[in-house]
């Protein structure tokens, strides 16, 4: 610890900010941490993203790719990319959460999220850069076994049998290929409230601004919108997904809307199978409780998308494997 201290003192010192007040911006489910510094009237966000394991070059690919576009990623003011430091733009407080939290407008922070991708997936194969990793079956497979191998036993009192295992594998085989039916465009993944904030001063989709993207991929087009309207931490109501879902399509004239709802519902099965595993690991592995909490929103959001014909067999294997009442929230 002291260690890592020491070599973000002589990063802040090279690049001018050592004089400066610092203090905790944030944490995240991962091992990054951003802290706010203040000098002479100016701000910047240190973002501490520890090597091995974190690494700091995609955030910084995708950042310079997203304020290329147009749009508002955080600015780069400096860069020690093998220790992990890099020194960001402060785009303020602002956070869709915290501004839902106080009372403001849901319905138009939710269409400039939803403009804004709008707008990105209209350039077609522009939106996504050189070497950016594709959002393929395999990585999509990978994620979704957090279910099984995380959450299934915990739940159940002991890992899930071979054949089980290998039928659900077989499962999202079949089904994977409906993702597909939508264009791929670039896939930021955290797509949803407590990524993006509203930049007062800035018009336009620009007064959107965008954080936490270095785990971006080119995929599905349909993955963001989902993610931010199945959101994990907070009930949205259907109306709204209604109306946003409505408002994305109109903006997307040439999308055939049944390809668009199947492909939906596969990916958000996909990411809510992952997400509930995802949350046992933290707990589990990284000691991290808090997102327990949300376990029994992710699966009323699971259930709901293996209602889509698309997903009966998917449905069905549920039902069996890990029926209602044993879909609870892992003991912390």
């Amino acid at each position: 610890m002291a260690e890592r201290e020491d070599l973000i003192d002589r990063f802040l010192e090279n690049h001018g900010w050592h004089r400066g007040a610092r203090g905790r911006l944030a944490g995240d489910a991962s091992f990054r941490h951003y802290d706010r510094l203040a000098m002479d009237g100016r701000r910047a966000v240190l973002m501490d993203a520890p090597p091995p394991k974190e690494d700091v070059r995609p955030f910084v690919h995708i950042a310079r790719h997203l304020a290329a576009l147009g749009y508002s990623a955080p600015q780069l003011l400096a860069a020690d990319e093998e220790a992990g430091l890099l020194l960001l733009e402060d785009l303020g407080d602002d956070t869709f959460t915290r501004l839902l939290a106080a009372g403001a407008d849901e319905f138009s922070l939710y269409a400039l999220a939803v403009d804004l991708l709008a707008d990105l997936h209209r350039r077609g194969p522009a939106a996504i850069p050189a070497g950016l990793p594709p959002y393929d079956d395999d990585r999509l497979l990978t994620e979704a076994l957090l279910l099984t191998d995380w959450y299934l036993p915990e739940m159940l009192g002991a890992p899930l049998a071979d054949g089980q295992r290998t039928e659900y594998i077989e499962l999202w085989r079949r089904l994977l290929p409906t993702a597909r039916q939508m264009p791929d465009t670039l896939v930021l993944r955290d797509f949803h409230v407590d990524n993006l904030m509203r930049l007062s001063a800035r018009t336009g989709i620009a007064a959107c601004g965008l954080l936490d993207f270095q785990d971006a991929v080119a995929g599905p087009l349909t993955y963001d919108l989902m993610s931010l309207l199945e959101d994990a931490r907070r009930d949205i109501d259907p109306a709204l997904v209604a109306a946003m879902k409505d408002r994305y399509l109109a903006a997307r004239p040439g999308l055939a809307r049944r390809a668009f709802e199947a492909s939906w519902a596969v990916l958000a099965a996909q990411r809510h199978a992952k997400v509930i595993g995802i949350f046992t690991r933290l707990c589990r592995r990284d000691g991290k409780p808090i997102y327990l909490q949300h376990v029994p929103r992710v699966w009323r959001l699971l259930e709901a998308a293996v209602e889509h014909p698309a997903l009966a067999e998917m449905k069905t294997w549920l039902n069996r494997v890990i029926p209602a009442e044993r879909r609870g929230v892992p003991a912390a």
